[in-house]
């Protein structure tokens, strides 16, 4: 069983960063494309950031353009979302996905997709 593990949410003032992170864990030989999206509550979850398998290619929403970076590690088996600039309206809890859709923008997995538990980021003043 694969486990995908997300850290790094807390509180942080408007303009502030935060870096997240999505360690796996469990046994598996496959390095898939991986995903960031989040959902706040009431809302539809949506896509925030991909990277392909071996990091050389990313996308990003609209929303996030220019403020958040994605990126990742295979050697520590993690992914990473480094957020600067960090507005009211990102306040949500963010999870990492694997075996997402790159350039799709989609929620949908593919064969070997996993959702982690989510951590949550809350921007206020």
């Amino acid at each position: 069983q694969v486990q995908l593990v997300e850290t790094g949410g807390g509180l942080v003032q408007p303009g502030g960063s935060l870096r997240l992170s999505c360690a796996r864990s469990g046994r598996t030989i496959n390095t898939y494309d991986m995903g960031w999206f989040r959902q706040a509550p009431g809302k539809d979850r949506e896509f925030v950031a991909a990277i392909n398998w071996s990091g050389t290619r990313t996308s990003y929403a609209d929303s996030v353009k220019g403020r958040f970076t994605i990126s990742r590690d295979n050697a520590k088996n993690t992914v990473y979302l480094q957020m600067n600039s960090l507005k009211p309206e990102d306040t949500a809890v963010y999870f990492c996905a694997r075996d997402i859709r790159l350039y799709t923008s989609t929620t949908e997995l593919g064969p070997g997709g996993s959702w982690g538990q989510g951590t949550q980021v809350t921007v206020s003043s």
